[in-house]
This record gives structure tokens, sequence and C-alpha cells, in this order.
């Protein structure tokens, strides 16, 4: 720890496994559960919220579903009255994974649920013998991008329209191979 309390490892870079052990040990009030059926309704109606103007059906997330644990994890955070306030998921096929989605509840953006989210989807790429993970963002959500950068992403290139008119995706990309090693060199 620096002297300002941020968890970081040894570059200097806050260390998302250390900062994800904090977050579930600071808001135990929070809970993280593997997605099932009966929590469709619930991440559809936070999805409307969180991705306008195109937004996962019920029907995409139950075919997402049906490939768990094949080739899929998704995940769910739920407080402790058992509200949803979180929700993720990762395809996973041979060495290389895709995060799929990540929402939270907007009134909670900034609190570590997202970051808890992907760190536990990217420990489970690592646990698959992923060596890439891609991902998706909309270029101007600010908040998604800061996340994925401090978890080491990179971006290969932007898809013009992506999202919409005007509302273009940025792909991005993890070297897994590359974190791994420079956590064995400490």
């Amino acid at each position: 720890m620096t002297e300002t309390g941020r968890l970081v490892d040894h570059t200097g870079i806050a260390d998302p496994a250390r900062r994800a052990a904090a977050f579930r040990r600071d808001r135990p009030d929070i809970t993280f559960h593997r997605m099932r059926w009966w929590d469709i309704p619930d991440v559809v109606t936070l999805e409307r919220q969180l991705f306008r103007p195109d937004p996962w059906t019920a029907e995409m997330f139950w075919s997402e579903l049906a490939w768990v644990p094949d080739t899929r994890r998704y995940l769910v955070a739920k407080d402790d009255s058992g509200r949803l306030v979180g929700y993720a998921g990762l395809m996973a096929v041979r060495d290389e994974a895709t995060v799929q989605t990540i929402g939270v509840h907007p009134d909670l953006h900034g609190s570590g649920i997202g970051h808890a989210l992907l760190h536990d989807l990217l420990d489970e790429a690592r646990r698959r013998g992923c060596r890439e993970v891609y991902l998706e963002v909309r270029a101007d959500n600010r908040p998604a991008l800061g996340l994925y950068e401090r978890f080491g992403f990179t971006t290969l290139g932007r898809r013009r329209d992506y999202y919409g008119p005007g509302l273009d995706a940025l792909t991005m990309r993890l070297l897994i191979a590359q974190v791994s090693r420079a956590r064995r060199d400490r």
C-alpha cells in the first residue's frame, strides 16, 4: 500500500486482485452468484436502463446461459435485500475469451462492483487457459474505458456506428500471458 492507502502492485499500478479482495471485504452487503434463469427478468430490466438504444433481450440471455459452463460464465451481483445491482458475462473458446457484457446499476457506478465483476471474469479466463481477452465498449463510455485500462486492456481499433448512428465502439484486448508473467516476476 502507498501512503494514501491505494492498493498497488510492484509497478505502481492499482492491483486488480487486491482491489477486488478489498471490495469483497469492505462491502459484505454485495454478493456475487452464478446467473440463473430466474435472474433474467431483473437483468433485462437493468440492461434496458443501461444500454439504450440496443439492449440485449431475455432471449439473448437465455441463449447465453444455455452455453454455461461449456464456454460461458455469467454472474450477478445482489445487495443484501436481494436487489440485482450488477451482472457480467464471459465467453471463452480455446485460448481466447470475450467479455460479453458488464452492467452495474446507475446508482452504484464507481462503487467497485464493475471492478469485482471484471476481475472474476478475468480469473475465469485464466482458469480456462485463455491467453487473450477481448471486449467492445462504447467510445464515449469514459468510466468503463478507465476500468478496462486499469486492468491493462489496450485499444485495438474503432467500429464506427456499432451501437447505432454516431455511437462508435472501441475494440480492446488484454494479453493474459503478460499479466501472469508480470505477477511471477514479483
